[in-house]
């Protein structure tokens, strides 16, 4: 259901050939906004998504010709419960794909999973603060959530950052793109950005490569904000990129 005052925006839809031409764009355009953000204010926060769908966008994001320095990077979620230096980390998976390939070192503010969950939640909350990320780069699950904000997604979320417990689709898509062995091996808790707080960005770029997602972006598209399909308050921002690849691409595109 959307509230009566709530303004619905269209979202800006990118079809791309296939998934690197797709990150070369969205790469850029994130990279442009970037550069656009030091030069007015002299740094930028950005928000990260952390999965093998945002590689292309970040390898042409890591080439840029931008200050790093100036750049403070945080990222959306991250589980409960793996040894400190498990490569499935979301942290971890940035600092091997994507802060090691950087030019200058930037700040990046890891989720600390050492705590317990809800004093990790809320010390990143504090970490955050309230000021907006000059850039939100995401992607969409399976099941169509942003960062581990599940169906039905809190589009009202009080909180910055909270603990959740992970859908079964969401883990098994952790064990179809590799990262698992198996589905009992998905940690059940994670740490997540909450849909409020990543949506307090001057721009959203969403990189949505694949056909296991083409569902999860027609629904996108095709519906007002609805809990049960999280990307969908992506209607909510007023500077939305979607970008696709073939794959990902719905074939009828009501909002093209």
């Amino acid at each position: 259901m959307t509230s009566p005052s709530t303004t619905l925006h269209p979202i800006a839809v990118h079809r791309h050939d296939d998934p690197r031409a797709l990150g070369e764009a969205a790469g850029t355009q994130a990279a442009e906004l970037i550069a656009e953000a030091i030069a007015t204010r002299g740094s930028a926060r950005v928000m990260l998504a952390a999965a093998p769908s945002q590689a292309a966008t970040l390898e042409r994001l890591a080439s840029a010709d931008l200050d790093f320095s100036r750049v403070v990077f945080f990222h959306m979620d991250d589980y409960i419960g793996l040894p400190s230096d498990a490569p499935q980390g979301f942290g971890n998976w940035l600092d091997a794909h994507f802060l090691s390939r950087l030019t200058a070192a930037p700040v990046f503010h890891r989720i600390d999973t050492s705590l317990v969950a809800a004093e990790s939640a809320a010390a990143y909350a504090a970490v955050m603060g309230d000021e907006f990320f000059d850039v939100t780069l995401c992607g969409l699950g399976v099941n169509g959530h942003l960062a581990f904000n599940d169906p039905p997604a809190d589009f009202a979320d009080p909180l910055a950052a909270r603990p959740v417990s992970l859908d079964d689709t969401s883990r098994q898509q952790q064990v179809d793109e590799g990262h698992f062995p198996d589905f009992d091996a998905v940690p059940a808790q994670a740490i997540t950005v909450t849909i409020p707080r990543l949506l307090a960005a001057r721009h959203i770029v969403c990189s949505v490569p694949g056909a296991q997602k083409q569902r999860a972006v027609t629904e996108t598209l095709r519906r007002d904000p609805d809990p049960m399909f999280p990307g969908t308050a992506l209607h909510t921002h007023p500077d939305v990129h979607l970008f696709v690849d073939a794959d990902s691409a719905p074939e009828d595109d009501p909002h093209e």
